[in-house]
C-alpha cells in the first residue's frame, strides 16, 4: 500500500497518537500529534524558522493560518493574542483534529479549525501565517495563493516560509506579477535553508480634503 500523505483529506491508517513537546510562544508546551500529519515528531524547520524571525502579530483581528498542520502556528499565534480568531485551514481531516484537540489542552478558545469551504466568505484578515505545502505542487500552491492572499486586510501582511532550493525565489517573482498592483512580495530574512517571504497590502489611499 502506498504511503499516505500528510495533505490526504482522510487518512486511513489507524490513529497512533503521540504527544510531544514543543515551544510555542517563547514557553514550553506539551501537544498531540499523530501519523499522517505533517512532521508528527517535532516542529518542522521551516515553521520554527517563521516562528522565531517573524514580527509579533497584531493584538487582534482574524488571523488565516494557511495548511496548518497540527497547529504549530495556530496555537503561537493564539497564545500571543488572545483577543484574535485564528482560522486554522487544512485539508486532512485528522490534523484539523489534532488542533482542536490541543487548542483544548491549551486551553485557547480562540481557534477555528476547518477545511477551507467552513471559512465564512466574509471574512477578511489582519495577517496571514503558512509554511504553505510545496509538495502539493505549482498549480495547486497559486491557486491557494491567489484564494487566500487577497483575503488579506488593507495595511496588513502575510508572512510564507518557503525552502530556498524548492523555489522560494521563483515563488516571490510570481506573486509580485500574480497579485495585484496593492500588494508587493519582499524576501525579509533567511535561515537554515528557507526564506520569510513577506506579502504586504498596502493601505486604502487617503480620503481627499475637499475643506
Amino acid at each position: 500500500m502506498a504511503p499516505e500523505h500528510y495533505f490526504s483529506s482522510a487518512p486511513d491508517s489507524e490513529l497512533k497518537l503521540r504527544q510531544i513537546s514543543v515551544q510555542l510562544a517563547g514557553q514550553k508546551h506539551t501537544v498531540t500529534t499523530a501519523n499522517a500529519v505533517f512532521s508528527p515528531e517535532h516542529i518542522d524547520t521551516g515553521t520554527q524558522v517563521l516562528l522565531n524571525n517573524t514580527p509579533p502579530p497584531p493584538p487582534g483581528g482574524d488571523f488565516l493560518d494557511l495548511g496548518c498542520g497540527w497547529g504549530p502556528i495556530s496555537l503561537h499565534l493564539a497564545l500571543l493574542s488572545p483577543h484574535a480568531t485564528i482560522w486554522a485551514v487544512d485539508v486532512n481531516e485528522r490534523a484539523l483534529d489534532l488542533v482542536r484537540r490541543n487548542a483544548e489542552s491549551l486551553g485557547l478558545s480562540n481557534i477555528n479549525a476547518v477545511l477551507a469551504k467552513d471559512v465564512p466568505d466574509d471574512i477578511s484578515f489582519r495577517t496571514i501565517w503558512s509554511n504553505p505545502p510545496i509538495r502539493v505542487g505549482k498549480e495547486v500552491l497559486h491557486d491557494l495563493m491567489t484564494t487566500w492572499l487577497p483575503r488579506l486586510q488593507p495595511d496588513s501582511d502575510a508572512w510564507l516560509v518557503v525552502q530556498r532550493n524548492l523555489g522560494s525565489d521563483s515563488l516571490q517573482r510570481w506573486l509580485d506579477g500574480a497579485l495585484s498592483a496593492d500588494f508587493s512580495t519582499s524576501r525579509e530574512s533567511t535561515n537554515k535553508g528557507f526564506r520569510i517571504l513577506r506579502v504586504h497590502r498596502r493601505g486604502l489611499p487617503d480620503e481627499p480634503d475637499f475643506e
